[in-house]
């Protein structure tokens, strides 16, 4: 756990460097170069109160020890030398690690200031490497409040989100496990922090103590890897994995969709929040990929997808577009992933990774053994995740990722035991958080779409006494007719559309009418529109196609009902535009005729209430105000 002094002290050295340093990731390098510096002093203090010899400040490098630069007897000039001069020799030195090596090889000072070097180094000489599961939780706060490199499409994942994907996946201490985009490692630690949870302290159900074997220790250590594109990104995951016992970390600075070498390896967990955005030109990948594509979204998924061994599982956050893009890519991926592992997609709340982005993503969840033995999909819905989704993603009350968790993990265990059906069936019915949808539902229009809205209707009506047809069974769409200024003739009629009321005609062509906008542009997309009106192409109209089965009321007052799933068949990102193929696949009971109307009639009592309540309040809020101009004047 994270102490308020150690806190306090990694605050109080990004405030002594800011002044210097202004950039966060140049101040975590910074930070960084020092902490190890210390540690390598600390080990070797230790070897000596054991009797025995230090390892790392000998020879030609003895002079330069922690604690001689810190000597009270030195000037910050003095000591301003002795540190950049280490930081030189430090890359080549044989006597230290080829991991601390690494670190320093590109380190260096980046200002010439003594005091604020010496105030800094003071800061630094608080940790000690003897507490080094404090140093850990120290060191992720320090990456937590670094900055996002969002230029690159890479945003540093929510440690929650990280937490919440790696406990429905639940890995154990004979997995091996990957994150082919690692960043800073957080996966990875999270991963390592839950097997240890696991395997260690208070057995639950013996009440007796548990400990890994020093031989399970370096098993499981060895089952960690990790690759990063980005030379700096490697080192911070290197030092974050070191600071929790991993001494020769394999954090690898690789290219993942252009380089071969590690094609081969598979793992049992595959763990990624995968940069969501593609250099100008696109990826070049090489041709062992099973989707031809240029996009980093696309391959990252199918890369993963494919280093799987047959029982592996992976949770993998994705943008938006990999869940409904109409690309020729996106769609062969997305049917891929259908067929082959994939048993649940969970969608997250549009302001996860405020204040980098506001991107809309969710998470892909495979397990090879439970895709297998099941024919459907798991959707799950998280509107909150415990915080509110401002720039400063505050802690609130509401939370649904633990109702989440429960059911990615309940539907896992039936689909794989037979465990407890009945109940998780009936928990993600009542929680209103997830739907099951049949793989071959799915694959009907041959799209492959992943949003769980677009086949929400479908789930609503399970249960009901009534037949269910798809809109395009029952209904046609019309759309209008293109309108410019020059036809404008007058003043008479509205004009609905993508124009609004923007021009007036003479003429029309619809009249009490509910009208469909082709342009979803939030998913109040469907209204009734009463009187004359012409209708522009960018909106349309429906007409009954068999009005002895079907009332064009109740047609009405069902798309008004499910505008969430109509405008789930939009496409597109600043403008998006109905897909009317989509559209006529969503489904809906069809009741006898009588029905129908009983229905509709119902509707409108209710709706001539809602009229009433709205018009009393209005006359009781004129009241209101009369009275106060009565008293205090206009």
């Amino acid at each position: 756990m994270l102490t308020q002094d150690t806190k306090k002290h990694i605050d109080a050295a990004r405030q002594i460097l800011v002044g210097v340093v202004p950039n966060p990731m140049s101040q975590v390098e910074q930070i960084t170069n020092a902490l190890i510096y210390k540690f390598m002093d600390d080990m070797d203090q230790q070897a000596i109160k054991a009797g025995g010899d230090p390892s790392f400040f000998v020879k030609d490098l003895e002079k330069y020890a922690w604690t001689k630069v810190m000597d009270s007897r030195l000037g910050n000039q003095e000591r301003m030398n002795l540190y950049t001069e280490a930081l030189m020799k430090f890359s080549e030195a044989k006597q230290l690690p080829q991991l601390f090596r690494d670190i320093f090889k590109q380190a260096f000072l980046p200002y010439r200031d003594p005091e604020v070097l010496g105030l800094f180094l003071k800061e630094i000489s608080y940790f000690d490497y003897t507490h080094s599961e404090e140093l850990g939780n120290a060191y992720e706060y320090l990456l937590s409040i670094m900055s996002s490199q969002g230029d690159a499409g890479q945003f540093r994942t929510p440690r929650h989100i990280i937490d919440f994907i790696v406990d429905v996946l639940a890995p154990t201490k004979n997995d091996t496990i990957l994150d082919p985009a690692c960043g800073t490692a957080g996966f990875l630690i999270s991963a390592y922090n839950y097997i240890k949870r696991q395997n260690e302290g208070v057995d639950p159900e013996t009440g007796k103590m548990r400990q890994l074997t020093a031989d399970e220790r370096r098993k499981l250590v060895n089952n960690f890897e990790g690759y990063d594109v980005d030379p700096t990104m490697v080192r911070l995951a290197q030092v974050n994995m070191y600071l929790h016992k991993f001494t020769t970390p394999k954090i690898y600075n690789y290219n993942t969709l252009a380089s071969e070498d590690r094609w081969n390896d598979k793992f049992d967990l595959i763990l990624a929040n995968p940069p969501f955005m593609s250099p100008k030109g696109g990826i070049k990948p090489h041709n062992k990929f099973s989707v031809q594509a240029n996009r980093a979204e696309v391959l990252f998924v199918d890369y993963i997808m494919n280093h799987l061994k047959p029982k592996g599982r992976a949770g993998i956050i994705v943008p938006e577009g990999i869940i409904f893009q109409s690309g020729k890519a996106y769609k062969e991926l997305r049917k891929n992933l259908v067929n082959d592992g994939l048993f649940a997609v969970v969608s997250l709340p549009a302001g996860v990774f405020n204040p980098y982005a506001g991107v809309k993503t969710s998470i892909l969840f495979f397990d090879n053994e439970v895709a297998k033995k099941t024919k459907d999909l798991l959707f799950v819905k998280v509107i909150n995740d415990g915080y509110d989704l401002g720039a400063q993603r505050r802690k609130i009350e509401k939370d649904d990722l633990p109702d989440a968790g429960v059911i990615l993990k309940g539907f896992r265990a039936y689909v794989r035991n037979g465990e407890n059906q009945e109940a998780i069936e009936s928990f993600i019915s009542e929680s209103g958080k997830g739907s099951i949808v049949s793989k071959e539902k799915i694959a009907e229009t041959g799209d492959y779409n992943l949003s769980a809205d677009r086949y929400k209707v479908i789930s609503d009506f399970t249960n009901q006494k009534y037949p269910l047809v798809t809109l395009g069974e029952v209904i046609d769409i019309n759309f209008g007719q293109r309108i410019t200024k020059s036809e404008d003739q007058g003043t008479l009629y509205p004009v609905y559309g993508g124009g609004g009321e923007s021009f007036r005609t003479d003429e029309f062509n619809r009249e009490d009418e509910y009208v469909i906008s082709r342009f979803a542009m939030s998913e109040n997309c469907v209204r009734f529109v009463p009187g004359k009106f012409w209708m522009l192409d960018s909106g349309g109209t429906f007409s009954i196609k068999d009005e002895s089965i079907v009332s064009k009321d109740y047609i009405g007052k069902v798309l008004i009902s499910i505008q969430k799933q109509i405008f789930a068949c939009s496409r597109g990102g600043a403008q998006r535009n109905l897909s009317v193929d989509h559209f006529k696949q969503l489904t809906i009971p069809l009741p006898p005729l009588e029905v129908q109307k009983e229905i509709v009639e119902q509707i409108e009592v209710k709706q001539k209430a809602i009229e009433g309540a709205k018009q009393v309040i209005e006359n009781l809020e004129r009241e209101r105000d009369d009275i106060l101009v009565s008293h205090l004047g206009s």
